[in-house]
Formats: C-alpha cells, sequence, structure tokens
C-alpha cells in the first residue's frame, strides 16, 4: 500500500491591490498556498504606526460636543475623532 501524497501547495497569486488581496483570503484557503506547520511566531515590539501630526481649526461648540462624547465613552476625544475618521472613510 502507498503513503498517500500531499498536495503540492500553490503559489500566492498577485494582487493588483490590498482590498483585492483582503477579498481573496477571505473567500479561499491559505492551506492551499501554506504549510503552517511550519509557521513560527512573531514578536514584533517596536513595531507601531506612522503617524503625523496635523493641525485641525474647530468651532469651540463641536469640540465641546467631541470631548462630552469622548467622555460619555471614556475615551480620549482625539483617539474617538481618529476613530470616526477611519469610520467613515473606511466603512465596514
Amino acid at each position: 500500500m502507498t503513503k498517500p501524497t500531499k498536495t503540492a501547495l500553490k503559489p500566492p497569486p498577485h494582487f493588483a491591490s490590498e482590498q483585492d488581496e483582503r477579498a481573496y483570503w477571505e473567500a479561499n484557503d491559505s492551506t492551499q498556498h501554506f504549510d503552517w506547520s511550519k509557521a513560527r511566531k512573531v514578536s514584533l515590539p517596536n513595531l507601531k504606526p506612522t503617524t503625523k501630526t496635523i493641525s485641525l481649526r474647530l468651532p469651540q461648540h463641536l469640540l465641546d460636543s467631541i470631548k462630552t462624547a469622548a467622555n460619555a465613552r471614556d475615551v480620549p476625544y482625539q483617539s474617538l475623532i481618529k476613530v470616526w475618521l477611519q469610520e467613515k472613510v473606511h466603512p465596514h
């Protein structure tokens, strides 16, 4: 009796954009492309997203409303602004 042979792994496709890649991996099984039994854990303790400081002029009443909303959520108001901007630019 012969041993079953392992199916050959396919090379991952080339993606035109991150959006295309995301859609592909959501719809396809990665084990067709990678042998996860050989995967190793990686630690990237110093990896931080690149940020840019900006100056943004807001009407005082708007800033007060944002601070009130942030306080109700117990988060810093600048963090809440970033969350809202992210949700508007990249809606689910």
